[in-house]
């Protein structure tokens, strides 16, 4: 029969009359379904509704329509039990595949097929999320945990440490299998890590100039105790959140802290003072010994100069004594005379009084050498100044003459 025949699914109700065929629609969906729940008893052998057998004759169903019927579902059911078997790894993850429970191989990234249930089994691992574990306290640092973060350091005294360790997975087997709580385990790891590094180190270094290195020995020490057991696990990284005294005595920690302070600005200030004041000294006495060792070279010097000229007089004077005494006299005179004022006065001749300010003279002369160097005057200046001096030369070579005669 056709599907587009418009009769599809009337036929047979009201005897195949005349009015059904003039009916024309869909078929009735309550008499498809009631048709398949006969034929689904027949094939299971049991009595249909209406009381009779397969198709309504009240006889058994055939062997043969039996077992097609049953092969068919078993078959069904098989490849949608195979079908179960298929699962998808994504780029992220790896697939830890299990037969009855052993570990059998681990799977890459993509669309995998395994044994469906109960022969194999997977669990999928998520090996680029960063897990992340908190010591000494939860969710915020102001929430406490004083059991884990209370620590004892090599100096007696009692820290409070708050920090978080982040960590990936390297190994999907060794994550599955090797231990029980990987979370659990990491955080016992952790504070057994950190508890010896601080046990080792004083107050002063945890609190203050140590934290950057504690958190990398930290580090290290936890995946060497890690990889011993075997877990599978990579620490990333390990962030120190707060390292203070505990707050019981965090008031005398703060007087003490404080005076250490005001101690290492005496300091810095005592060292400050020391740098000026030291190079300031340190350069004078240098100075002075340079001074010292020229004068003393000085001194040596003239006095060896003195030494050779005494030696050279004497040896003249051996040669002429009155010629080097002679002569000795004028050097003397000429030294002191060039360095006195003198006025020579005539009282042999009972003629006018002859007055030479020679140091007036001596000045007018350097005062001509200055004015030598500086600007020309006037010619007005220069024509009066010159007849003056002229004058004055004049008169003074008058005198000396009438001084000279008898």
């Amino acid at each position: 029969m056709s599907l587009n025949d418009p009769q599809w699914g009337r036929k047979g109700r009201g005897g195949g009359g005349g009015d059904d065929n003039n009916n024309q629609g869909p078929p009735d969906l309550d008499e498809l379904w009631r048709n398949f729940n006969q034929r689904l008893s027949a094939l299971f052998g049991r009595k249909s509704p209406e009381g009779g057998g397969a198709g309504g004759s009240g006889q058994p169903p055939v062997r043969a329509q039996f077992g097609g019927g049953f092969g068919l579902l078993v078959a069904l059911i098989v490849v949608v039990w195979l079908a179960s078997g298929f699962y998808t790894v994504d780029a992220s993850q790896r697939a830890v595949v299990l037969t009855f429970g052993a570990y059998t191989k681990t799977t890459d990234p993509g669309l995998r097929w395994r044994w469906p249930y109960p022969i194999q089994s997977h669990e999928l691992v998520n090996l680029s999320q960063v897990r992340t574990i908190e010591v000494g306290y939860r969710n915020n640092v102001k929430t406490k945990v004083l059991r884990e973060s209370l620590m004892l350091t090599d100096d007696e005294n009692i820290v409070d440490i708050q920090f978080a360790v982040q960590y990936v997975l390297k190994d999907p087997e060794d994550y599955q299998f090797n231990i029980r709580q990987p979370d659990e385990t990491v955080m016992q790891v952790a504070e057994s890590a950190m508890r010896e590094i601080v046990g080792k180190s004083s107050m002063d270094f945890v609190l203050y100039e140590g934290r950057e290195q504690i958190a990398v020995t930290a580090q290290s020490l936890m995946q060497d105790i890690l990889d011993r057991y075997g877990t599978g696990i990579t620490i990333s990284k390990v962030t120190l959140q707060n390292a203070q005294p505990p707050e019981q005595v965090q008031a005398a920690f703060d007087d003490a802290v404080k005076a250490k302070q005001d101690l290492e600005r005496q300091k810095n200030e005592g060292q400050a003072y020391y740098n000026d004041v030291v190079p300031k000294a340190r350069g004078t006495a240098s100075r002075l010994l340079e001074e010292a060792e020229g004068y003393r070279q000085r001194v040596v010097a003239n006095a060896e100069g003195e030494t050779a000229r005494f030696s050279q007089i004497l040896a003249e004077y051996q040669k002429a004594p009155a010629v080097t005494r002679e002569r000795m006299y004028l050097d003397a005179m000429q030294e002191i005379f060039s360095n006195t004022t003198k006025v020579m006065v005539d009282l042999r001749q009972n003629s006018n009084l002859l007055f030479l300010p020679l140091d007036k003279l001596m000045q007018m002369s350097s005062a001509e050498i200055t004015g030598l160097a500086a600007p020309k005057p006037q010619p007005s200046e220069t024509a009066t100044s010159a007849p003056e001096t002229n004058a004055r030369a004049r008169d003074s070579l008058l005198g000396r003459e009438r001084g000279s005669r008898p």
